[in-house]
Order: structure tokens, then C-alpha cells, then sequence
């Protein structure tokens, strides 16, 4: 069974810097296209952040929101994926969490402007992130 288990999360001042971790377990997350969605306060829906896929080598993608100061990447080796979060603002406040499709053939559903999750991606249970101005 697999289980993403997200953590880094925690209370930092606007202009500071966090690292989130994604660790997979029951399954590799090489090859697999993997991403982060966050949910912030009073909001029904995730929004995309990141996503990380292989395609002969790993391509990352980001949010408008984020671009320039977040970075995705990932650790084979360690089986984990990380967000690495600078300048961070008050409106990144949010849950922040990690998702993987459930076949490797697959990805996340683009859109203009981002990726949307499948309706049977796997997730964390989520990170909180609170950024203070």
C-alpha cells in the first residue's frame, strides 16, 4: 500500500524559508510524476503548486503564485520528494500536500495555467505552513 507521509510544515515570519518533505513509502517514486497541492484557509479546493514528472529526465512546473521562489525536486535514492519554500509571503498560508498518480504511465490533468489532481492520486495527510507578516 502506498503512503506519502509530508512534513516541514510550521510557523515562519514573511521573507523566511521552509523545506517540505514528501517520503513515499510501498512503492518507488522514480519515474512517477509527483506534485504539490496546497488548501488555504476557508478555500474547497487545492490549489497546484508544483509538480515534478519524468520524461528521459525530470521537468518541473509551478504555479504563477510561486514561480521563482519555490523549488520542487526529489531524492530517489531516499524515496522523497521536497518543496523547497524562500521569500515566503502570508498567502502561502496553507495545508500543503503531496500527491502521486497511481500508475506511472500517468500524470496529473493539465490545464492552462497548471495541473489538477486525478480524482484517485494518492495524498499526505498535509503539512501546515503559516507564514506571519
Amino acid at each position: 500500500q502506498v503512503q506519502l507521509v509530508e512534513s516541514g510544515g510550521g510557523l515562519v515570519q514573511a521573507g523566511g524559508s521552509l523545506r517540505l518533505s514528501c517520503s513515499a513509502s510501498g512503492r518507488t517514486i522514480n519515474g512517477y510524476a509527483m506534485g504539490w497541492f496546497r488548501q488555504a484557509p476557508g478555500r474547497a479546493e487545492r490549489e497546484f503548486v508544483a509538480v515534478i514528472q519524468w520524461s528521459g529526465v525530470d521537468n518541473t512546473y509551478y504555479a504563477d503564485s510561486v514561480k521563482g521562489r519555490f523549488t520542487i525536486s526529489r531524492d530517489n535514492a531516499k524515496n522523497t520528494m521536497y518543496l523547497q519554500m524562500n521569500s515566503l509571503k502570508p498567502e502561502d498560508t496553507a495545508v500543503y500536500y503531496c500527491a502521486m498518480p497511481r500508475s506511472a504511465l500517468t500524470s496529473f490533468v493539465y490545464y492552462d495555467g497548471g495541473f489538477s489532481p486525478n480524482d484517485d492520486d494518492y495524498w499526505g495527510q498535509g503539512t501546515q505552513v503559516t507564514v506571519s507578516s
